[in-house]
């Protein structure tokens, strides 16, 4: 009779969880708080683990399943009206996309001599875009995800602030030319291309030993057929969305120990002055752009913003900027750094000799 009992006070356990998730989740989306059921996620797993013995955590295959769904809602991004518009600046763009990734690079190895922290998680943490699949699939890629979080949403906080600030300033409320439309479809569509894309793309990534797979071979699945126009394709249901956000939030918030804690709070100082730095080094950059593209400043320093896609995204839209463009330079970023994750902790790891993380404290076990 003891393990029933054991298995109603788990439910009862994850019941306030996610209870306590999903109020918290209300509440940042009511006073605007970037991927509310993400950060929900993140803190309310964080409370848990510091103030509860319960000792939770996400299973695996929950894990994977929100990192393939991630991977799909991010593949539907790319359109041909996005390839268009870099081809017809590809040159200045890739050129600038890669000279970011460089950055990142110099800045994750910078903040590694400054903190002492391993090279993986300093540059994870550092990578310009993508936060929700860098901070997914971190862990895989050895890094510590909880200082990776730590690090990358921060950089989305501080951005999500400054981008509408400077919109406003340079001449926001213009209304320039809008997005291009995206994959129509309702809900039922949706589930079916996720479904699809979820179960070939991660097929696939075992099948040739993809690194990170669980998120980027459903995102290639997903962009392969979004790119051919496949009748299927529609977006992610914002529902399916929003539940493999509160997995990915919850499955590093629930990792989280004092000693990572507070490790996090050491690192603070460094983190937000290489974020300047990064901002900095995006917006001379974006400068670039502007001759050899002719887009103007604005439309420049939107496209290059070292993420915050949709606080960038509405920035946009309500601004005199070619936002097309600026969607097109972000999702060639967003690829770039999440494609080039697995080779940079390959990269990493061989300089390091594959060290552990040094917050003192292993996550505990699953």
């Amino acid at each position: 009779m003891q393990r029933p009992s054991l298995q109603a006070a788990g439910a009862r356990r994850w019941g306030l969880l996610l209870l306590t998730t999903a109020v918290a989740g209300f509440g940042g989306a009511a006073v605007g708080v970037p991927s509310p059921a993400l950060f929900a996620g993140l803190f309310v797993g964080l409370v848990f683990a510091l103030r509860t013995p319960w000792g939770l955590d996400v299973p695996g295959p929950a894990a994977r399943l929100a990192q393939g769904v991630l991977g799909v809602s991010l593949g539907v991004l790319v359109q041909s009206s996005t390839l268009t518009e870099i081809g017809q600046n590809a040159g200045p763009i890739v050129g600038v996309t890669l000279a970011t990734l460089g950055a990142t690079v110099l800045a994750g190895l910078a903040m590694s001599r400054l903190t002492g922290l391993d090279r993986p998680t300093a540059s994870f943490g550092m990578v310009a875009g993508g936060a929700s699949g860098i901070v997914a699939i971190s862990r895989e890629l050895g890094a510590d995800e909880r200082l990776v979080a730590v690090m990358q949403y921060l950089r989305v906080l501080v951005i999500v602030v400054l981008a509408p600030v400077v919109a406003g300033i340079a001449g926001g409320g213009g209304g320039g030319r809008p997005v291009a439309d995206g994959v129509a479809g309702g809900w039922v569509e949706g589930t079916v291309a996720l479904v699809l894309c979820v179960v070939v793309g991660a097929g696939l990534a075992r099948l040739v030993r993809l690194p990170a797979g669980s998120l980027l071979g459903p995102l290639l699945v997903a962009a392969t057929l979004a790119l051919l126009d496949v009748s299927l394709m529609a977006p992610v249901p914002p529902a399916v969305l929003e539940a493999a956000y509160v997995a990915i939030g919850l499955s590093v918030g629930l990792r989280f120990t004092v000693a990572s804690l507070r490790h996090a709070a050491r690192i603070l100082p460094a983190t937000l002055a290489m974020i300047a730095l990064l901002i900095l080094v995006s917006a001379g950059l974006g400068l670039l752009l502007v001759p050899l593209t002719g887009v103007g400043a604005l439309d420049a320093y939107l496209a290059t913003t070292p993420g915050g896609l949709y606080a960038v995204l509405a920035a946009a839209a309500t601004s005199d900027v070619d936002a097309t463009f600026v969607l097109a330079v972000q999702v060639l970023r967003l690829f770039a750094m999440l494609l080039a994750a697995p080779l940079l902790a390959r990269w990493l790891a061989g300089r390091e000799g594959a060290a552990p993380p040094r917050d003192a404290a292993p996550p505990p076990a699953g």
